[in-house]
């Protein structure tokens, strides 16, 4: 009996000791990866950072072995790694293509290296090398994706050192820095994501046939037909004018650069003015004209702002969103303060002030000539 419970003891320890030896890894064979540089000058973009975003990145894959020529098995596939790791393949693209930073600055994240070879006939083993790089545009907020380099190459070779197929990975890491490159300066001078500048050029919005809004011009002054509103109820002014200021943009990539295009619009509705008939004469017209005037003025002052400031891509159009808010707040504002002054035109002596102040104004940005 106690034979036999010995016997029983031991079985499972001799079961555990053949799995823990047949499980036991084998180590990791590394290929050394040559860093060539490429025989390519990139003039649009740098490689700024590599990112390994592989979901395996302890080895490469696994390679077939030599058939054992003893027993005429194959032995199970092993392991690959880039000698160096990660670290190898950062190497390998920074010193592949030059670093000029005055270009765009553009990020390669690594998404798959992938090595695995089966045995075929003849002796020979087929193998895939699978690469995915994502390339990214470096931004001060968040990277903006560009494009997707996928490839798979396919080999055949006889049994042999890892090493053999360290130019199949090399030829695959060096084409897509090519695609990049190619891609690149394809899309430079009409894709959005690579715009490298803005330019602001402003115009005066008209329309060739006026209708109910009256849209600013130099020589179209405000007359009293254009008052073609009714009185607001229990309104105490002897008339009233609403002036507005706004603009159409339209945006377009030349060269590489965003051509942003403001028509300005400084108009009023002839359905939004009215007058009583007792004050129908020059000083209350120019009284309401000084009100047009003024949101000509508050639009020259917002086209300078936006002159003077420096826009990206990436914020422009906030940027002049801003600005003409604070436009519209200063317009507000403007308005306001004329007619607080003058009393709505009753106070004559500001109501002249303020004639001077704007007639000059209109001359000193060259909307109106002086008068001599």
């Amino acid at each position: 009996m106690l034979r036999k419970i010995l016997a029983f003891l031991w079985l499972p320890l001799l079961i555990t000791g053949l799995l823990a030896f047949k499980a036991a890894p084998l180590p990791i064979t590394y290929i050394t990866l040559q860093n060539p540089a490429l025989k390519l000058t990139p003039t649009e973009f740098y490689i700024s950072d590599i990112i390994d975003e592989r979901r395996e990145n302890n080895t490469i894959g696994s390679l077939q072995p030599v058939v054992n020529n003893i027993s005429g098995n194959v032995v199970r596939p092993y392991s690959i790694d880039i000698k160096g790791g990660f670290t190898a393949l950062k190497n390998f693209i920074s010193n592949a293509l030059p670093a000029n930073k005055h270009y765009r600055a553009v990020i390669a994240r690594l998404k798959t290296l992938k090595v695995t070879e089966a045995p075929v006939n003849g002796g020979m083993v087929k193998g895939d090398i699978k690469l995915s790089i994502a390339f990214y545009l470096e931004k001060a907020d968040d990277p903006v994706f560009l494009v997707d380099y996928n490839t798979t190459t396919t080999y055949q070779r006889k049994p042999g050192p890892a090493q053999q197929i360290e130019p199949l990975i090399n030829s695959a890491l060096g084409n897509s820095l090519v695609y990049l490159n190619n891609w690149v300066n394809t899309e430079a001078a009409g894709n959005i994501k690579l715009a490298k500048g803005v330019k602001v050029n402003f115009t005066e919005y008209t329309e060739p046939i006026e209708g109910d809004t009256i849209y600013y011009q130099v020589d179209r002054p405000l007359r009293w037909v254009d008052f073609k509103g009714r009185k607001r109820i229990g309104s105490k002014y002897a008339a009233e004018i609403f002036a507005g200021l706004g603009y159409d943009q339209d945006a377009k990539l030349v060269n590489g650069i965003v051509n942003v295009t403001l028509a300005m619009k400084v108009y009023v509705p002839k359905s939004a003015c009215w007058v009583n008939t007792d004050a129908l004469n020059d000083y209350n017209l120019t009284h309401e004209q000084h009100h047009f005037d003024i949101a000509r003025l508050v639009a020259e002052h917002f086209k300078q702002k936006i002159k003077g400031l420096d826009m990206t891509p990436d914020n422009y159009e906030a940027t002049i969103n801003m600005a003409y808010i604070d436009a519209l707040r200063e317009m507000g504002d403007l308005q306001k303060q004329y007619d607080t002054e003058t009393g709505h035109s009753a106070n004559t002596y500001q109501q002249q002030l303020w004639n001077k102040r704007i007639d000059k104004e209109l001359a000193d940005l060259g909307i109106k000539p002086g008068l001599l």
